[in-house]
């Protein structure tokens, strides 16, 4: 393999190619950033965030892959997976997850103490998660909190504390989180029924959509209360009932549980979140 096709098959084992896992982890990251300064967030902070939800998200990918890497290759959307197809090697995989973790944390020293602690349990969080698959049905409520670390970390870093507000958001992103990744476990439900993989929408079985539809109400009210809590106007009022119309088309997307339609549901919770993102930041300029 050639130098060029090794580096390719690097990047894709850190999704580098896939950056929807990113922009899911980026929009409420950046929302509590915002929240907690009231507006702008400090540029140094602002930038630190950024570079470290990519850098962590390729370190989740790639925890991922090594904790599946024998069950990949016997599901028909993850087979390709470099380590899966052996394009890399477990060792590879491990160096560069331990190059980035430390690039990750390098960033997190360039901030305050409490975010440094809360660094160690995010960490923590991210290499446990892909072991959850094999002996809970609920691996999407611990993903919920994994991909909701970085709002308490965003407060500490722009306040050096974690108000109750915050908490809202985390509850928010929770609930929003087990909603749209249980629409992505659907697509792969009948291959991870075959091989073992256990998920909350084998749980949910024939309610998934109900469950998945609470989920997504609770987010809601979650969303609401934050932004009440941070005393927002209009414009974040209209981007609240901006996610329920796409909530709703979500809905549409999974109601006769095809794999596409289930993954184009996935897919358009960027929208919504960017969407949100955005009247946040509006509601403060206005």
């Amino acid at each position: 393999m050639s130098l060029r096709d090794k580096l390719d098959a690097y990047l894709r084992l850190a999704r580098m190619d896939r950056p929807i896992g990113t922009f899911l982890l980026l929009w409420p990251c950046l929302m509590a950033l915002v929240l907690a300064a009231g507006g702008m967030p400090d540029l140094k902070v602002l930038i630190i965030f950024v570079i470290g939800v990519v850098v962590m998200r390729a370190c989740g990918c790639i925890i991922n892959d090594y904790a599946d890497r024998k069950l990949d290759s016997h599901v028909e959307r993850t087979k390709s997976r470099p380590l899966a197809s052996g394009e890399v090697t477990v060792k590879e995989a491990l160096i560069l997850f331990v190059v980035l973790g430390l690039l990750a944390f390098g960033l997190v020293l360039m901030l305050n103490p409490l975010v440094v602690q809360l660094s160690f349990v995010g960490i923590i969080l991210t290499i446990i998660y892909p072991f959850t698959k094999r002996f809970t049905n609920m691996p999407q409520m611990f993903l919920g909190v994994v991909w909701s670390w970085s709002i308490p970390m965003a407060y500490a870093a722009q306040l050096g504390e974690v108000p109750v507000e915050a908490w809202w958001l985390f509850a928010a992103n929770w609930c929003w989180t087990v909603a749209y990744d249980t629409m992505y476990a659907m697509v792969d439900r009948d291959d991870d029924l075959k091989v073992g993989i256990k998920s909350t929408a084998i749980l949910f079985g024939d309610l998934d959509r109900q469950i998945i539809g609470l989920f997504q109400l609770a987010a809601l009210g979650c969303f609401v209360m934050a932004g009440l809590s941070a005393d927002r106007g209009l414009v974040f009022a209209l981007g609240i009932l901006t996610f329920i119309g796409f909530g709703l088309y979500q809905q549409k997307l999974i109601f006769d549980r095809e794999r596409a339609p289930c993954l184009q549901a996935f897919l358009n919770n960027n929208w919504a979140g960017m969407t949100l993102f955005v009247a946040l930041g509006a509601d403060y300029l206005i």
